[in-house]
């Protein structure tokens, strides 16, 4: 079936690779802050930010998908922090090593994933796009965790 449309993604760096996200899915970007540990949390769980009031849990996907943070510079490092997505009801944040842009995507330019990628799995891709020579790789936030994982999050927000 043909993909018609535009999508606003917000694109970011993680590890080597440019990610994007659906813009309707995230609920802001904030910079680089302490997050509190979290006892017994899985081991990519970086632990809890308080958010005007809000628990949100904090996901490392360098540690949920094995792969290494991006060598930045000084002034890059301004660029880092957290996504903050909502996933249905539940709200959660991903670590990113820099926050590059919104790209406006015309939907019959998204190409299904290649099987070999690096970093994450093409399970948790809704496609790729081809941007001025390198690749946007667009994840699927609503398949990045399984049921139960998204169980546990909410039960860590309370």
């Amino acid at each position: 079936m043909e993909k018609t449309g535009v999508m606003q993604v917000v694109t970011f760096q993680l590890g080597q690779e440019i990610y994007a996200i659906d813009i309707m899915d995230v609920k802001r970007i904030v910079g680089k802050r302490e997050v509190r540990e979290i006892p017994n949390a899985p081991p990519y769980v970086e632990g809890i930010l308080n958010l005007r009031g809000q628990v949100t849990p904090i996901i490392n996907l360098h540690k949920r998908f094995y792969f290494d943070s991006a060598d930045l510079g000084e002034d890059e490092e301004l660029l880092s922090g957290y996504v903050i997505l909502q996933i249905s009801e539940m709200i959660l944040g991903i670590m990113i090593d820099k926050i590059l842009r919104v790209v406006t995507i015309d939907a019959k330019h998204i190409q299904p994933p290649p099987q070999m990628i690096s970093g994450i799995g093409v399970e948790y891709i809704d496609g790729v796009v081809n941007d001025e020579g390198s690749y946007i790789i667009i994840l699927d936030i609503r398949k990045l965790f399984n049921p139960k994982e998204l169980h546990q999050l909410t039960v860590m927000q309370k």
